[in-house]
């Protein structure tokens, strides 16, 4: 297939999710014979830190504006097989409209942001990335959350198909590493700050550290604000580039993951740092929210804490019931959530779409 792509971002890992997931689906994607083209606005927040600059897996068009860019996208669009938009692209409703309006046999909106894309339609905000009449002209709406979100697309954004396509990690970028002294902890965090996470943060990481001064806790992150609450046992790591997510994790004792609150509302919301934690084997610790035992067994493949006095139990733990449940987190990872098990869901997912749409 030729699968044509308007996203966020691809280029720079800085201040996103989406362009680690991105990298590791489409290099996987690629070696299944299929054609990636992927288009993405060059807009200087990503372009001061970008760290990816050509797909060794299909084609990067970066464009300064969407007038500059539409002919060529739309001539793209004649010989592919799917059109894809993403949440959070710049240009979401022009490139929708041109995929719709296209003869492409597949037209697909991947929303990765599904629990803020629904929380904001419930607040009565306008949002940008989406057509003003919904999805319901899409062949298929991919979620990055699964459960309720999928209905809730069918109901209030009328799309015809809704069906999960969750994180995942490329093992070949993220595995076990050398630790290294500046990246060792006793419990880390790496995450963008956000304001809807700082409640469990609080909860899971800065009340802990408070409880144990004299273990050492790190997070790596980019737009932390001044305000922040740090205390002499809790270090920083400004924006590490993906190259250095292994090293992070690998140095880390146990690694916390914090979950937006739109999304633990929602559930069924594993993050990309889950998996790629996970396949670099360090011990899980995760906030709680509905169907993370779809993703990894609590007690025996991930710690889950509800307040600070379990993520302190957990904490303390002895190495070796440590090293047992990040083995087991690391095998169900490889076996279940890498990239190529992602790809392959894609691809049968765009044959189903195709094999639909060719009967309609």
């Amino acid at each position: 297939m030729k699968l044509v792509i308007f996203g966020l971002t691809i280029s720079s890992s800085w201040g996103n999710g989406h362009a680690t997931l991105w990298r590791g689906l489409l290099r996987a994607f690629a070696k299944r014979g299929h054609d990636v083209v992927f288009f993405e606005r060059d807009v200087p927040y990503y372009a001061a830190h970008r760290d990816l600059r050509e797909l060794e897996s299909g084609r990067l068009r970066l464009y300064a504006d969407w007038a500059d860019v539409r002919h060529d996208a739309a001539r793209e669009l004649d010989d592919a097989d799917a059109g894809m938009v993403t949440s959070y692209c710049p240009d979401g409703v022009v490139a929708s409209d041109l995929v719709l309006d296209s003869s492409v046999a597949r037209r697909v909106f991947y929303d990765l942001d599904t629990p803020v894309t629904l929380a904001q339609l419930s607040a009565g905000e306008r949002v940008p990335y989406l057509p003003p009449h919904g999805l319901g002209d899409f062949d298929l709406a991919l979620s990055y959350t699964g459960g309720e979100a999928l209905t809730e697309l069918v109901s209030r954004l009328h799309a015809r198909v809704a069906a999960p396509l969750y994180g995942s990690v490329d093992p070949s970028e993220h595995r076990p590493v050398t630790p290294v002294a500046a990246y060792r902890s006793d419990l880390s965090y790496l995450g963008t700050y956000a304001e809807d996470r700082q409640h469990a943060l609080a909860e899971l990481f800065l009340e802990p550290a408070r409880r144990l001064p004299s273990m050492r806790f790190l997070i790596g992150g980019a737009q932390y604000p001044s305000s922040f609450p740090w205390s002499e046992n809790i270090h920083f790591k400004r924006h590490l580039p993906p190259a250095e997510h292994p090293a992070f994790f690998s140095s880390s004792r146990m690694t916390l993951n914090v979950t937006r609150h739109a999304m633990a509302a929602m559930g069924w919301c594993p993050s990309g740092r889950l998996f790629e934690a996970a396949a670099c084997g360090v011990p899980l610790l995760s906030d709680s929210w509905a169907g993370l035992d779809h993703f990894f067994t609590p007690g025996s493949e991930i710690f889950v804490a509800e307040n600070s006095d379990d993520a302190v139990r957990a904490i303390a733990l002895d190495d070796a019931t440590l090293r047992a449940v990040a083995a087991a987190a690391r095998e169900r990872t490889l076996a279940e959530h890498t990239a190529e098990r992602r790809a392959a869901e894609l691809e049968s997912m765009l044959e189903s779409v195709g094999a639909a749409t060719a009967e309609r």
